[in-house]
Formats: structure tokens, C-alpha cells, sequence
């Protein structure tokens, strides 16, 4: 299984380490790319975008596993994720995640839609996601995240059912913080057969997201 990881965060948000560091310790572990999305809103949006571009030029000319300058819009009122991701992608983002409604943190409702509706490719651990809402997905093709972390994890089973229902993409990621966070693709297996998910069905999850994938690295 081709190993990737598209939401994880350096230490330009809450991460431990430099992007040149986190590539490296994916790179031993045989990744094939890795999408660094550092927590943002107006705040910082330029600063992380413009710094993980350029490090990704640099990066990229060395390394086995490629780096995809990202970013995760959190926490932003729902009415400015839309402005917020078109400036991302202006800026040079290659991917665009949106912190979803998980139950573990105070996100305002009604921001699962408003990032759906907007341009971005993944809606990160979309808490108790409604039928309406995954079946925008679906017909967006925005992928729904899988969640390798603790607590965002909790609702992983009812996302799984319902993209499974709905036909929407989904993404099995880190988001890791730390170097101990970055799963082999043994735990990535796991976190999707936990979500109720055959070991079939994340081979082919791995497969759908890599074809759209391969399409944006150098």
C-alpha cells in the first residue's frame, strides 16, 4: 500500500518539527508524499503558505517523499472559509483542509457546510456529520478524513457508514503533531477497519486518493 499522509502540522502551527525534519522522519518510513496544512485563519494564512512553498522547492530536489505545501483553515467563522480558502489557493496551496466539527472542540455548526460549499479538498474529522452534507461531498469530490487522532478519532465509525452510504471519498490521515503520531500503513489499516471499514475498502481508499494525489506532485 502506497503510504501518504495529507494533514500534519510543523512547528509554523502546533508541531514539533521543522518541515525539512518531518519529511525526513516519513521519508524513513518509506512515504511517498506528505502534505504539511498548519493550523491557520487571516491571522497567519501568507506566513505559512509563502514559508512551506518555499521549503517544499527546496525540499523536493532531495527527498524521496515529496512535500505538498498545504494548509488547515481552523476555526474560522463559517462565513470566511470560502474568501479564506480562494486566498490559500492564490498564495500557492496545493491542498486546502478544513477543521470539521469534531466533538472534541467548540467548532462553530454549521462549518462542515460552509466548507463543503467552498473549495477545498479535505474536511478534516467532520465530528457527527449529516447525510445532506456527505452527500455534498460526494458530489464535490472533497474527501472525508479518517482520523488518526485521539479524540478526533471517536466518530470515525459514523463518517465510514456514512460515506460508505452516500458514495463520498475518504482520506485516512494523522494529523500528526509529533513524530510519534505518523502511522505505518499497518495502523493506517487499522484506524479504517476500526471505522468499520474492510481491509479491501482501505486498499482502495489508498488507491482513489493517490490517483488524485499523483496529480498534483512536481
Amino acid at each position: 500500500m502506497l503510504m501518504f499522509d495529507l494533514h500534519c502540522h510543523s512547528l509554523f502551527s502546533d508541531g514539533e518539527l521543522l518541515p525539512s525534519e518531518l519529511v525526513r522522519r516519513l521519508e524513513v518510513k518509506g512515504y511517498e508524499a506528505v502534505a504539511i496544512t498548519d493550523h491557520a485563519d487571516s491571522s497567519n494564512l501568507d506566513f505559512i503558505i509563502e514559508r512551506l512553498v518555499r521549503v517544499s522547492r527546496d525540499v523536493n530536489r532531495f527527498s524521496r517523499t515529496m512535500l505538498i505545501p498545504g494548509i488547515e483553515l481552523t476555526h474560522v467563522h463559517p462565513e470566511l472559509i470560502g474568501p479564506l480558502a480562494s486566498e490559500a489557493r492564490k498564495l500557492g496551496a496545493k491542498i486546502v483542509v478544513c477543521h470539521g466539527e469534531t466533538i472534541t472542540e467548540p467548532v462553530i455548526p454549521g462549518t462542515n457546510r460552509a466548507a463543503l460549499e467552498a473549495d477545498i479538498d479535505i474536511l478534516a474529522h467532520p465530528g457527527l456529520l449529516s447525510e445532506d452534507d456527505c452527500r455534498i461531498a460526494a458530489e464535490r469530490g472533497i474527501f472525508l478524513e479518517l482520523s488518526g487522532r485521539k479524540g478526533h478519532s471517536l466518530t470515525n465509525g459514523h463518517v465510514a457508514g456514512l460515506a460508505r452510504k452516500c458514495g463520498a471519498g475518504l482520506a485516512i490521515n494523522s494529523d500528526g503533531h509529533a513524530p510519534d503520531d505518523f502511522m505505518t500503513s499497518d495502523r493506517a489499516r487499522q484506524v479504517g477497519m476500526g471505522a468499520g471499514l474492510t481491509a479491501e475498502e482501505v486498499e482502495n481508499l489508498y488507491e482513489d486518493v493517490w490517483k488524485w494525489l499523483s496529480g498534483l506532485l512536481p
